[in-house]
C-alpha cells in the first residue's frame, strides 16, 4: 500500500484518497518574471513523477499545477525592464514549457493563472469577511485575521506565539496584528488593478493559490505540493484562508520537496546562486539533469555540482550501455524486479531505492549479454524499460542516446558528427587491416581526443560519446 509523509502530520501515512480510485493533486507553480533555475526543475520533475506512479497504480489523477502571473516581483521585474506584465510573463511562460518538454515533464491536466481567476479571488475574500477573518484597513488594503484561526501554526510546526516573534509591520501597513497578511492590495499608480468591493487593487500572492486550487479541485483535495521554502508562510496561510471560507478541511497530505544546494547554500533567485535549466542543459542532455534529481529523495536536500552531474551522467551511460544491442522481450520481464520496485515507489515515492533495482536490472543484463542468454536479456531489458518509463527514463534509443551529441557532456567533446566517427572508424579498421598500426593508433587518439569512445568486439567496433 502506498504510503505518502505528510508533513502536516509530520509522519508517514497511508494513502487514502478521498474519492477511491480518484487522486486530486495541486502543486504551486513558478512565479514567471525570469527563467526556470534547477530548483524549479526539481518540483517539477518529481510530481510529474508522483502523478505518472499513481496513474500507473490505476488511479485517475487531476493533476493542477498553477502559474503565478502577478505579484511584487514581476512588476519590480516588468518596471526595471520598461515591459508590460502581459509580454513579460508570456514570455517566461513559454520559456518554462520549452524547458519542462525538454526535461520530459508532462503537462499539467490544468494550469490555472491568477490573473484568470479574479472573480474566484474576490468571492473567497468576501467569504473570509462574512466568516470573520478578513478586514479592510485604513490604508486600502484587506488582512487576513491570524489569531482569529485557531490551528494556525500547525504546518509549520510553530505556535502563534512563537510565530510572534520577529514579525513586523512594514513601513504603508495597517494590520490589526504583525502576524496578520494581506488578501487584497490597494492599486498604487502605475500598476495593474482590478475592482473589488474594497476599491481596485490586486490580489495578494496567498490567496491566488487558495482560490484557483478551490476553483479546479473542490473545497478538499488529496495532495497538496511544492518546494519546501513555500511551507510557510505561503502554505500555512493557504490552509488558514481556504478553511475560513469553506468551513472544512482542505487538503489531506502535504508534500514539499527539498531544497538544491550550492556549497550548502539554498539554490534561490534571491541569493544569486542559481542555474537556470537552460544552463545546465548547455552542457549536459535533459535526461541526465532528470536522472540526477531523482536519484535523490524528494525530500532529502540536493547537492548541485558539475562532479554531480558528470556521476549521474556516467550512471546513465551504464544503463544505456547494458539496453544496447538488445530487443526487449515482447511478453515478458521480470516479475520479482518489478515488485521490489513497486515497494521502493510506495515507500513514499523513494526513488533512489527504485534505482538501486535499475542497477541490478543492468547487471543482471550484462551478465546474460555475457552468457549469450538473449532470452533472460530480452526479459530484463523489458523490465528495465518499462519501469524506468514509470519515472520517464530509458525511452531513448540505446544507440542514438550514445552517439548523440546530447548524451555527453559539451565541455571537453568536439562537434565531430556521426558520419565523421563513422568514417574515422572505417579508416582505423582499413589501417588495422593493412597492419598500419601506428595509423590504426593515430585515428584512435584522435577520436579519444575528441571525446569518442571506441570498443572492439567480435562483432566489430561500436562507439559512444564520453
Amino acid at each position: 500500500m502506498l504510503h505518502i509523509y505528510n508533513s502536516l502530520t509530520r509522519s508517514h501515512e497511508p494513502f487514502t484518497p478521498i474519492q477511491p480510485g480518484q487522486v486530486r493533486m495541486y502543486v504551486c507553480g513558478m512565479t514567471v518574471y525570469d527563467y526556470a533555475h534547477v530548483g524549479h526543475a526539481r518540483v517539477m520533475i518529481v510530481f510529474d513523477v508522483i502523478a505518472r506512479y499513481l496513474r500507473a497504480r490505476g488511479f485517475t489523477v487531476r493533476y493542477v499545477r498553477n502559474v503565478t502571473d502577478i505579484d511584487d516581483k514581476i512588476i519590480r521585474r516588468a518596471a526595471e525592464r520598461g515591459e508590460e506584465i502581459g509580454p513579460l510573463t508570456a514570455r517566461f511562460i513559454d520559456a518554462m514549457h520549452d524547458d519542462e518538454r525538454a526535461l520530459g515533464v508532462l503537462a499539467p491536466d490544468a494550469e490555472p493563472r491568477a490573473t484568470a481567476h479574479i472573480a474566484e479571488i474576490v468571492a473567497m475574500i468576501e467569504s473570509l469577511f462574512k466568516a470573520g477573518y478578513a478586514y479592510a484597513a485604513g490604508n486600502g488594503d484587506v488582512y487576513f485575521r491570524v489569531r482569529k484561526f485557531p490551528t494556525y501554526g500547525a504546518l509549520a510546526a510553530k505556535s502563534v506565539d512563537d510565530l510572534q516573534v520577529g514579525a513586523r509591520v512594514e513601513i504603508g501597513e495597517a494590520k490589526e496584528d504583525p502576524l496578520d497578511f494581506v488578501l487584497w492590495k490597494a492599486a498604487k499608480p502605475g500598476e495593474p488593478s482590478w475592482p473589488s468591493p474594497w476599491g481596485p487593487g490586486r490580489p495578494g500572492w496567498h490567496i491566488e493559490c487558495s482560490a484557483m486550487s478551490t476553483r479546479c479541485l473542490g473545497e478538499s483535495f488529496d495532495i497538496h505540493g511544492g518546494g519546501m521554502d513555500l511551507k510557510f508562510p505561503h502554505h500555512e496561510n493557504e490552509i488558514a484562508q481556504s478553511e475560513g471560507a469553506s468551513g472544512h478541511k482542505f487538503v489531506n497530505y502535504w508534500m514539499h520537496v527539498g531544497f538544491v544546494r550550492i556549497n550548502e547554500e539554498k539554490m534561490s533567485k534571491s541569493l544569486g546562486n542559481f542555474f537556470t535549466v537552460r544552463e545546465v542543459l548547455a552542457k549536459f542532455a535533459p535526461e541526465v539533469l532528470r536522472y540526477f534529481i531523482l536519484a535523490s529523495h524528494y525530500r532529502s536536500p540536493l547537492d548541485y555540482s558539475d562532479a554531480n552531474l558528470r556521476a549521474a551522467k556516467s550512471a546513465l551511460d551504464g544503463i544505456y550501455l547494458a539496453l544496447r544491442g538488445v530487443n526487449p522481450a515482447v511478453d515478458a520481464g521480470d516479475a520479482e524486479a518489478t515488485a521490489r520496485f513497486h515497494a521502493a515507489m510506495e515507500d513514499d515515492f523513494n526513488t533512489p531505492k527504485a534505482f538501486a533495482e535499475f542497477a541490478a536490472l543492468a547487471t543482471e543484463i550484462n551478465r546474460s549479454k555475457a552468457a549469450g542468454d538473449s532470452t533472460g536479456a530480452a526479459a530484463l531489458a523489458r523490465a528495465l524499460r518499462e519501469l524506468g518509463g514509470v519515472l520517464g527514463l530509458f525511452q531513448a534509443d540505446p544507440e542514438e542516446y550514445l552517439k548523440g551529441a546530447g548524451a555527453a557532456a559539451v565541455e571537453g567533446t568536439s562537434d565531430l558528427s556521426a558520419a565523421e566517427v563513422d568514417r574515422l572508424i572505417a579508416q582505423r579498421n582499413a589501417a588495422r587491416k593493412a597492419k598500419n598500426f601506428a595509423e590504426a593508433d593515430h585515428v584512435r587518439d584522435q577520436l579519444q581526443a575528441a571525446g569518442i569512445i571506441l570498443e572492439d568486439g567480435p562483432d566489430g567496433t561500436t562507439w559512444r560519446r564520453s
